[in-house]
């Protein structure tokens, strides 16, 4: 499936939302504006997480906006999402092809040849970070400047930043041929999430 609006690319995280439910921070991203939702729930069960994949999928539905889960395949399939988001310790995006059909496969890159093999192998888009200093995760590595410009000339499938995306450190980016911006605390950590992503949407479109 190409041609999916990677624009404003919000990730949940049940930690770091200002609101009470998951549901309710993807149903005020989507108001401001957000084009893509992943459900990234790092500590929830299996089953928790499927139940939760079913829910905000009858939200992401009503308003037409692409569901991508994070890590899980499985559940991407069971509650059937649009998709999968993977990283380059998950299962391989050619064999997660050969499960999930036509189904999106969004890859985590942080190199040339991650991002040369996530399109070769098949993926919808890719996911280039982190691109700045981020506090949601503790293992990412860096991606410069340089090395987006390097990704972005060696790939045709649309390219998302993520890790430390925020208002402060959206400038940078512009101008690299980048698709999307994706974002967590810098939406769904704000008081008003859908202002949020409307701001943010609006600087980055700029």
């Amino acid at each position: 499936m190409s041609g999916m609006d990677v624009t404003l690319y919000v990730c949940t995280d049940s930690g770091l939302m200002s609101c009470e439910t998951v549901e309710q921070s993807v149903e005020e991203s989507i108001k401001g504006g957000a084009t893509v939702i992943q459900l990234r729930e790092k500590n929830a069960t299996g089953r928790q997480f499927f139940e939760l994949a079913k829910s905000v999928k009858k939200i992401t539905d009503s308003y037409g906006v692409p569901l991508i889960i994070n890590d899980r395949a499985d559940i991407a399939l069971a509650a059937d999402c649009s998709g999968v988001h993977v990283g380059q310790k998950d299962m391989p995006c050619a064999a997660l092809r050969k499960i999930m059909g036509d189904k999106l496969i969004g890859v985590s890159a942080a190199t040339v040849e991650e991002a040369v093999k996530a399109q070769a192998d098949g993926a919808d888009y890719i996911g280039v970070g982190a691109v700045c200093q981020t506090g949601t995760k503790t293992d990412t590595r860096a991606v410069s400047i340089e090395t987006l410009k390097e990704i972005r000339a060696a790939v045709r499938i649309p390219m998302v930043i993520i890790g430390g995306v925020n208002e402060n450190t959206l400038s940078r980016f512009k101008g690299l041929g980048i698709d999307g911006i994706a974002v967590i605390s810098a939406v769904i950590a704000k008081k008003d999430i859908a202002q949020a992503a409307a701001d943010i949407k609006k600087m980055w479109l700029e």
